[in-house]
């Protein structure tokens, strides 16, 4: 692997690829933090095995693991998904880990973003900072070091030149204090390969990410968007949707083309329970649990994998006619839920918890 000092993704002619492309392998992390997964990661580690083994009937997965993890991960995971010692804080591939970029002769390589844990939700992030160098070692993969801090979840690309994300993310003071709003978007051109960005408003109600895109919006196909809906006004997630909705059908891609969208109702609120938050050790780390507390619930942080898209679901009435409706407009993949609580109590879902390296050819 080589850093690429003197050149970005764009003047060496690579791209952001959008997810549906094929994937060459699926990454994740092990969860093990006792102070943001109940009862000392056990329920998480399960639902991150049921993830990992709905991934790998579609393609290869690698798990990454702390050292004291590897042997537990390895018992509870599929034979066929390799497990790696990959040293991490917490368990989010997706905003830690690289993203992988490629050009039009097959190449792939990677982009590491600094990474500052979410504008400092806990205060040690030295392991996840340094996973992508660690994944470019693995895959012997040249990489990019990008003078920006961001998160793979705030960031969804059509892969035709358009880039969605939101203001409350990018332009927060606790990720990049000193840029202006033009100069992140000529980062995100230059390491992303992108030519437009389309910045909608705020995440998800009470996303602690502070508002992820990936939680509120993604790309089905160029020209086509899924939306997080509610209908009733007085759902606090009604007005942040119906701003995202506006600008969303006032906008064209890269291609000049209108947007569709796709509305795809909420859950009901989703709230943790007493023993839920009982189940987190306490430390002294900027994030809480309290019972009561709604958490930012949606079927838009659902992951592509090759044939397939694999889709939180809370145990609610509404998961059936998410599935039922993404399955409509993605009739060539397997579209099927997994339940997502266990992920969504430590702060994310499926999309947070993987990242896709692409292949870097042609379908």
């Amino acid at each position: 692997m080589t850093e690429l000092l003197k050149s970005t993704p764009r003047t060496d002619g690579f791209y952001m690829p959008a997810e549906w492309r094929r994937h060459a392998r699926t990454w994740m992390l092990w969860p093990q933090r006792p102070d943001n997964w109940r009862l000392e990661a056990g329920p998480a580690q399960k639902a991150f095995a049921a993830v990992a083994k709905a991934i790998s009937r579609f393609e290869p997965l690698t798990m990454g693991a702390n050292p004291r993890q590897v042997r537990n991960a390895r018992s509870m995971l599929p034979q066929d998904v390799r497990v790696v010692d990959l040293p991490s804080n917490d368990a989010w591939m997706r905003d830690c880990g690289p993203t992988f970029v490629v050009n039009g002769q097959g190449e792939v390589r990677l982009v590491n973003w600094r990474f500052n844990a979410w504008g400092g939700l806990y205060q040690d992030w030295s392991l996840d900072e340094v996973v992508p160098l660690k994944v470019a070692e693995l895959e012997g993969l040249d990489y990019y070091n990008a003078p920006l801090i961001l998160e793979g979840g705030s960031i969804h690309v059509d892969g035709e030149g358009t880039l969605l994300t939101t203001e409350q993310c990018l332009l927060n003071k606790n990720r990049n204090p000193g840029l202006r709003r033009a100069e992140i978007e000529d980062y995100l051109r230059q390491y992303t390969g992108v030519e437009k960005i389309l910045w909608l408003g705020e995440g998800v109600y009470n996303d602690e990410t502070d508002g992820h895109v990936d939680n509120l919006t993604c790309f089905l196909h160029p020209g086509l968007v899924a939306l997080t809906w509610t209908d009733d006004h007085n759902d606090p997630q009604y007005p942040i949707s119906k701003d995202a909705y506006d600008r969303l059908k006032r906008f064209t891609d890269a291609k000049g083309r209108s947007l569709e969208v796709l509305k795809i109702h909420q859950p009901d609120p989703v709230l943790i329970t007493a023993e839920e938050a009982a189940g987190v050790l306490s430390v002294e780390e900027t994030r809480s649990r309290n019972a009561g507390d709604r958490m930012a619930a949606s079927y838009i942080n659902f992951y592509f994998c090759n044939g397939g898209a694999v889709v939180p679901t809370f145990d609610d009435p509404l998961d059936a006619l998410a599935i039922e409706t993404l399955q409509k407009f993605l009739p060539e993949r397997k579209v099927f839920g997994v339940p997502g609580r266990e992920i969504l109590l430590g702060g994310g879902n499926i999309h947070c918890i993987t990242q896709q390296q692409p292949t870097g050819q042609e379908e």
